[in-house]
C-alpha cells in the first residue's frame, strides 16, 4: 500500500488559517472560574479578577429600580425586533446622558451596540483599514487586542505613564505623529476616567493636551478619538469635565463614545450599549450613522430590546432617573471605602501602583507578573497578570479582604525580586 504524505494541519482543517491557533478561553475568565471552583470546594479564596462589582457580604451588586423596571416592560414590545439601529429614544437618551448640556450633542448620532464591547468593534470596523492599528497605552483592556484581531487590524501603543507617574503626552504625541505618517489616519482609544486595568483617571491638563495634539493632527488626516468610559461614574474628583476637554479636537476629528449600561446601571449581562459620534459636518454624520447601522445589520443585527426599553424610562423619567442615582450613589462608596483603605495600605506595603482615585481596577508593576500571580494563587488570592503588573478588581473584594490582598502582592512581589 503506497502512503502519502502527511498534511499540515491548516490543509486538513476547516478553519481558515488565523483561526486555527486562537485560545478558547479569555484569560480573565479562565482564571476567575478557577477561583470559582476552589472556593466550591471550601477553600477560603479572594477572587480578586471580575471586572463586576461585587457587595461586601457576596452577590452581585445591583440597582433595585433597574431590576424592578426591566421586570415591567411589556413583555410584547420586548419580544418584537428592534430598530437595527436602536429605538430612537433610546439613541436621544443615549446622547443626552453621554454629552449632558454640552452643545457636542447637537452634532451626534447613535447606534445600539450589545455593549461597550460592540461600540469599540464598531469603531475599529468604520475608522480604521483592514491591516492598519489603534492607538492606545500601553497598559490596555486585552480584549481590545481580541477585537482587533478579529477585524484583521491591530493595535500600537505609547508609553502610557511619564517619569512623574502623569500621563504620557510625549510619548502620545510621538506616536500620533509616527501613526498619522505611515497610516495616513488614526483610531485613538483612551479609556478614562478609571481605566482598566490601571486604574489611572487622565486630569483635565492632560485631556486638553491631548486635544491639542489630535487637534493638530487632523489637519493631516482623518481622525476619530474614541472614549471607553465605561466606568465614569466611579471617577475621582478630578475626572471633570472630560467631555468638555475632549471636545476641544476641533471641528476635522470625531469624538467617539463608547457607552454601556454594564457598569453603570450595574447590569452586565444586559448587553445594553451604544457607540456615539460627535461631528461638526451634517453630511459626514450622517454617513457615520450609515456605516455604524450597517455594521449593525452586519453583526448582530438589532440589540437586546428589553432593556433598550428600560434603560430609555430610566434615562427620561426623572423620577426613576433621581433614583438610579440614589442607588448609584451607594454603590460608589461601597468601592470608594475599598479604593480608600488600599490607597492606605498599600504605600505601607512597598507596592508601586499608578495614580488611584476611584474605579474598579488598581494595577500593582511586578517585574514578572505570572509568577507573582502564581506565588499570590498559592496564598489563595487570585489577580489577573498583565503587561508588566498585575490587575486588582477591587470591584470583586470586600473592604474587609483588602488588607489580606495588599499582603498577597507584598508576597507576590517578594517572590520575584532578586
Amino acid at each position: 500500500m503506497t502512503s502519502t504524505p502527511s498534511s499540515t494541519v491548516s490543509d486538513r482543517s476547516v478553519l481558515i488559517p488565523d483561526a486555527l491557533d486562537r485560545p478558547g478561553d479569555d484569560p480573565i475568565f479562565a482564571l476567575h472560574g478557577e477561583a470559582q471552583r476552589r472556593q466550591l470546594a471550601g477553600e477560603d479564596v479572594v477572587n480578586a479578577t471580575i471586572g463586576a462589582l461585587i457587595e461586601d457580604e457576596g452577590p452581585l451588586a445591583i440597582l433595585p429600580i433597574v431590576r424592578d423596571t426591566l421586570a415591567a416592560v411589556d413583555p410584547v414590545r420586548a419580544a418584537a425586533y428592534a430598530p437595527i439601529a436602536g429605538e430612537p429614544d433610546f439613541l436621544r437618551a443615549v446622547i443626552a446622558d453621554a454629552f449632558g448640556a454640552h452643545p457636542l450633542g447637537e452634532r451626534a448620532v447613535a447606534v445600539a451596540t450589545p455593549g461597550g464591547t460592540g461600540a469599540i468593534h464598531h469603531a475599529i470596523a468604520n475608522f480604521l483599514e483592514p491591516g492598519q492599528a489603534l492607538l492606545t497605552s500601553s497598559y490596555y483592556w486585552g480584549p481590545y487586542e481580541t477585537l482587533a484581531t478579529q477585524g484583521r487590524r491591530a493595535v500600537e501603543t505609547f508609553e502610557m505613564f511619564d517619569a512623574q507617574g502623569g500621563f504620557n503626552v510625549a510619548a502620545f504625541e510621538r506616536a500620533l505623529a509616527s501613526q498619522m505618517a505611515r497610516q495616513g489616519r488614526v483610531l485613538i482609544l483612551l479609556n478614562t476616567p478609571c481605566h482598566n486595568p490601571t486604574g489611572f483617571s487622565m486630569h483635565a491638563d492632560e485631556r486638553r493636551a491631548v486635544a491639542q495634539l489630535v487637534r493638530e493632527q487632523s489637519r493631516r488626516g482623518p481622525i476619530a478619538l474614541l472614549i471607553d468610559n465605561a466606568y465614569s461614574h466611579f471617577g475621582g474628583s478630578q475626572s471633570g469635565d472630560w467631555v468638555g476637554d475632549f471636545a476641544q479636537i476641533g471641528d476635522e476629528a470625531a469624538l467617539l463614545v463608547a457607552w454601556t449600561v454594564s457598569k453603570s446601571f450595574a447590569q452586565y449581562g444586559a448587553r445594553v450599549g451604544a457607540l456615539v459620534a460627535a461631528h461638526s459636518d451634517p453630511a459626514e454624520r450622517s454617513r457615520i450613522y450609515n456605516a455604524l447601522s450597517f455594521s449593525c445589520r452586519g453583526t448582530w443585527s438589532n440589540c437586546n430590546h428589553q432593556g433598550m426599553l428600560a434603560i430609555t424610562e430610566l434615562l427620561t423619567d426623572p423620577a426613576k432617573r433621581a433614583r438610579v442615582e440614589r442607588e448609584r450613589a451607594r454603590l460608589i462608596a461601597l468601592l470608594s471605602e475599598r479604593v480608600r483603605v488600599f490607597n492606605q495600605l498599600a504605600p505601607r506595603a512597598g507596592l508601586s501602583y499608578p495614580r488611584y482615585e476611584g474605579g474598579f481596577f488598581v494595577t500593582v508593576f511586578t517585574p514578572d507578573p505570572r509568577a507573582s500571580a502564581a506565588r499570590m494563587r498559592e496564598l489563595g488570592v487570585y489577580v489577573v497578570p498583565v503587561h508588566r503588573a498585575l490587575r486588582v478588581a477591587l470591584c470583586a473584594t470586600a473592604a474587609a479582604a483588602v488588607p489580606r490582598v495588599v499582603e498577597a502582592l507584598r508576597a507576590g512581589l517578594a517572590a520575584v525580586r532578586p
